[in-house]
């Protein structure tokens, strides 16, 4: 153990030194933590953000949906959110969720409580602190669109409670700096609601997934944001890049904006190709792709 590591407050979660973060991300990909920490509950992650070292970086992962993590991994401490984030409670059009909800749940919750207008987070990977922090959205819908406020914590342990407004949200963008951490939202929908309907759209946009997207596949969602004029997968595909392959990873050929772990890839695999993707695309259309997944680590 380092000395930093001797160093971190004593917190009532879980600290595990080492922990392999390939098993933490969807594309099943990445070098270990140096120390991977399970908060017990915000009081206990804010406990820790306060008295932990200076020098000590903090990262924060979600479901590892749209993350790619490096294979030389993680310094510092990682943080995961778990069961002392997964409060779900509906107040009159009003749902409360824990950062660390699966946006899928959130969608299924609401539709057996007859709360309408959530249904396109069934269509989001990932949960509801990751889903607030990059205003991610499917099916003409974000987050802005159902954020009352959020809960977060800020590098140094402090509560705030932050609108849509105050998060300045635009596609796929917040203004939240590296440290702050989403624990919890408050999201707002349509009450009384038929449950019946509401299933029947969220069985919809599940079922377009099954069909248009490598669900099954190790992979991280989508690679690229859009941009303003074009659709990335057609710039992609255009690009000739459907089914390019670096090493075991490969740009799926069901849908070119995503990146598939065929089953050996590297992390660096998965960042090259996606490179040489931009590389192409640039080459064939003077765009520029913006890479949405979120790439951390050495």
């Amino acid at each position: 153990m380092t000395t930093w590591q001797e160093h971190l407050p004593a917190v009532r979660g879980r600290y595990v030194p080492g922990a392999r973060l390939a098993e933490q991300t969807w594309f099943r990909v990445g070098g270990p933590a140096d120390v991977l920490f399970r908060p017990a509950d915000e009081d206990d992650l804010a406990h820790f953000l306060l008295n932990k070292p200076e020098s000590v970086p903090v990262t924060i992962i979600g479901a590892g949906s749209n993350l790619l993590v490096r294979d030389g991994g993680l310094p510092g401490v990682v943080v995961r959110l778990g069961r002392g984030f997964s409060e779900i409670r509906i107040e009159d059009d009003l749902i409360h969720v824990g950062g660390g909800c699966l946006d899928r749940t959130v969608a299924l919750t609401c539709r057996d409580s007859g709360l309408g207008h959530l249904e396109f987070l069934v269509g989001i990977p990932g949960t509801i602190g990751g889903a607030v922090r990059m205003n991610a959205g499917a099916y003409g819908r974000e987050m802005k669109d159902i954020l009352v406020y959020a809960q977060a914590l800020d590098p140094q342990g402090k509560r705030h409670r932050l609108t849509p407004e105050d998060l300045e949200m635009t596609y796929r963008h917040t203004n939240l700096t590296e440290g702050w951490i989403v624990t919890g939202a408050v999201l707002r929908g349509v009450k009384d609601q038929d449950p019946v309907e509401i299933g029947a759209a969220l069985d919809a946009i599940l079922a377009e997934r099954e069909a248009t997207q490598p669900t099954r596949g190790r992979t991280g969602g989508s690679t690229f944001k859009n941009p303003t004029s074009e659709k990335a997968w057609k710039l992609i595909d255009t690009a000739g890049c459907r089914g390019l392959k670096v090493g075991d990873a490969q740009v799926s050929e069901k849908h070119c904006n995503f990146l598939l772990n065929l089953d050996q890839a590297t992390a660096n695999d998965l960042e090259s190709l996606g490179e040489e993707v931009k590389r192409r695309v640039y080459e064939t259309s003077g765009i520029s792709l913006e890479w949405e997944i979120i790439k951390v680590g050495h």
